[in-house]
């Protein structure tokens, strides 16, 4: 296969919510380019793009995949990801090196939680965004009613193309405002599309939605207005013109309409995506860094240019290895080009070069500016690298993953499997960076940070399919702290005798709290050398090993000073080691007396949320032990600050997912430590003797 040229290439991403018809899109518009001779079932696990076990099994996409094919003498990659959720950083990743964004929309449901996550994205990556209506053709579909909440969601810029001529059970043909022709389709055959005259019984509607049409585009363009006001009309090819800018600007929102399962609607799909999507010429320099000093620079679609390719996302794959998918910026890449790791300034030499269609790769001699595809068996290549030609600095801006806020601590079901877990941990994280993994020290807890419960599940299965290694869950381990309240002092005498030389050591401690995280601190108030200095050290030794395992419930003592100020010692029996324990008695008995309290972590808790969850939400942090600091607004949600008890943060994370049907977010990052209520402090006590 020849190499496309970038004003030939359209690269889109399909995102939306679960369940909202992306994959069965994706699969159509494969079958309507000829790319596959028939349309997959995600129930009968045979579609192109949800070719993984976990995927097939759970009947939802829990991967990136890519698909291309030539329509219209242009070459399409499309990238299919998923909905769910907790899979959104292949989401981010994908949005990040697509050139045009469509949000599939459920016509029976409209509006959900993943339509205005995904709608997010495109704000921030600034992407050209079209919304595609699927499931026309279902029960209780209802295009005025989809409609109607895409404008109450994202504004009046957002436009239908087209309207169904019929919807619900039967529906095969379209209205199409733009083109003013009716648009009928023969269901589940390819390439049957008809065009004909808009019937009298749809026209009026169809001249309304046109004149709307009209007025919208030509809003975004000041000649466009200008030639409205004088003739009244735009002409189809001046709209279709207007469109295109407008998209790169993100001042109109296109709407079009589908019925993947059955081929309706697909073939004008992509004859907009070839009319009206950007090509990477079109879409404009993209942003890179340059390592040397750290300044912004905007790297042009060139294919004679130096070389730019940009890994977006890491694979593994049984008998092929490491596999990386990659953007190409500028320049181009083939099989034996020697290029720099921008990141590690290790060479890399590519090996073949593929194009990929779910998991089947073909091999292509070069790639260039502009195109996606991938490579396999790059040395300690990983996502959000840059592979340039020697000499150069510059590296394509990152993508900025989810921040994972699920924590739950994993162990091994068989004893010696950590290193078989941390290094299955670490080949999942290359392929899934929306996961953290932290090693607890103070716990010895291995703890997984992830987007939520599914997104853990999955993590777990990966680690027992890929790599043989079963694992359970197990309650994070919350660091308690124990602290005093009052000013006190105590003797610690330590005296044995066994015949021959004994041990004695005596010595008087005082204890008093300090300020909040303001440490432990030592000293020595003793004169007249009852206690010599030499034994000072043993002392401080004696106390610091105490303050470490804790006294009350086993916890690190912090915030006091501790002052030596009284002792005795014997001329032949004393010794470090009686000084030592002398020391720890004082301190433990000074401690005891001295009201002893629990102090527990608390987190600074931002939640982001719509204004009609906002009470719900408040009481359930409330219910947690939650203080509500304050309220603001942000465009249409409500952000709550507060402080929540590290102790309640998981749960919280499903409450919160149950009251708002995980339309709302959060953040949150350690705050400070406060004393805990009296009857959680027994609890805790008595759970640790026990």
């Amino acid at each position: 296969m020849q190499a496309v040229q970038p004003d030939q290439l359209r690269n889109i991403v399909i995102t939306g919510h679960a369940g909202s018809g992306k994959t069965i899109l994706a699969e159509s518009l494969a079958l309507t380019m000829g790319v596959i001779n028939r349309l997959g079932s995600i129930e009968e696990g045979n579609t192109i793009s949800d070719y993984s076990t976990d995927e097939i099994e759970r009947k939802h996409s829990l991967n990136t995949s890519l698909i291309n094919g030539f329509w219209n003498d242009h070459k399409i990659n499309i990238i299919d990801t998923p909905g769910l959720l907790d899979f959104h950083g292949d989401v981010k990743s994908a949005m990040r090196i697509a050139d045009t964004v469509l949000i599939t929309v459920n016509s029976t449901s409209g509006v959900e939680v993943g339509t205005d996550t995904v709608w997010e994205y495109t704000r921030e990556y600034y992407k050209p965004t079209m919304f595609v209506l699927t499931k026309l053709d279902a029960d209780r579909a209802s295009f005025k009613t989809t409609i109607q909440g895409l404008k109450d969601h994202f504004g009046n810029l957002v436009t239908p193309i087209q309207f169904p001529a019929d919807e619900g059970l039967g529906h095969h043909t379209l209205i199409d405002i733009l083109l003013m022709k009716l648009l009928e389709f023969s269901p589940d055959k390819p390439g049957e599309m008809t065009v004909s005259d808009i019937p009298d019984l749809y026209l009026n509607r169809a001249e309304e939605l046109h004149q709307q049409l009209v007025e919208a585009v030509a809003e975004t363009d000041e000649e466009l207005m200008n030639k409205f006001f004088d003739v009244g009309n735009l002409t189809e090819d001046e709209l279709r013109s207007g469109i295109q800018s407008a998209l790169l600007t993100r001042t109109f929102f296109p709407v079009f309409c589908t019925s993947p399962l059955h081929l309706i609607g697909t073939e004008r799909l992509l004859n907009a995506v070839t009319n009206i999507c950007p090509s990477p010429i079109e879409r404009g320099p993209e942003h890179a860094i340059c390592t040397v000093d750290e300044t912004k620079k905007l790297i042009q679609p060139n294919p004679d240019g130096p070389t730019l390719a940009f890994i977006f996302k890491t694979m593994s794959e049984p008998r092929v290895g490491e596999i990386s998918y990659l953007r190409v910026y500028s320049g181009h890449i083939e099989s034996g080009h020697e290029l720099i790791d921008v990141q590690t300034e290790q060479l890399q030499k590519l090996g073949q070069i593929y194009t990929i269609l779910g998991q089947k790769k073909t091999p292509v001699e070069k790639l260039l500016a502009g195109d996606i595809g991938m490579v396999v068996k790059l040395k300690d290549a990983h996502t959000n690298d840059t592979l340039a030609d020697k000499g150069t600095s510059c590296r394509i801006s990152p993508i900025i993953f989810p921040i994972p806020v699920l924590a739950t601590a994993i162990m091994p079901l068989t004893q010696g499997d950590e290193e078989k877990i941390s290094e299955g941990l670490h080949h999942l994280h290359e392929e899934d960076p929306s996961f953290t993994i932290v090693h607890d020290v103070e716990f010895n807890q291995t703890i997984l940070k992830t987007l939520g419960e599914t997104h853990l599940d999955t993590i777990i299965s990966r680690l027992q399919t890929k790599f043989n290694v079963k694992v359970e869950i197990a309650p994070i381990k919350i660091p308690y702290r124990e602290t005093i309240r009052v000013a006190s002092s105590s003797q610690g005498k330590y005296k044995k005798q066994s015949g021959g030389k004994g041990q004695y050591g005596d010595v008087w401690i005082k204890i008093e709290p300090l300020a909040r995280d303001t440490g432990i601190e030592f000293a020595s108030e003793i004169v007249g050398g009852v206690v010599p200095s030499r034994y000072l050290p043993a002392v401080e030794k004696g106390l610091r090993e105490t303050i470490t395992t804790g006294i009350l419930a086993g916890y690190p003592v912090v915030d006091l000073k501790a002052v030596a100020f009284d002792g005795s010692y014997h001329p032949v029996d004393s010794s470090e080691f009686a000084f030592k324990i002398a020391g720890s008695m004082a301190f433990k008995n000074a401690f005891d007396k001295a009201k002893p309290f629990i102090l527990e972590p608390i987190y600074a808790l931002d939640v982001y949320a719509p204004e009609h969850y906002t009470g719900e939400i408040v009481g359930d942090i409330s219910s947690k032990r939650g203080k509500i600091l304050g309220m603001e607004s942000d465009v249409q949600m409500q952000i709550i600050h507060a402080h929540i008890p590290q102790a309640a943060l998981t749960a919280f994370h499903h409450a919160l997912t149950r009251l708002t049907q995980s339309r709302a977010r959060y953040s949150y990052s350690f705050s400070h430590y406060e004393e805990a209520p009296p009857d959680i402090a027994q609890k805790i006590i008595a759970e640790k003797r026990d």
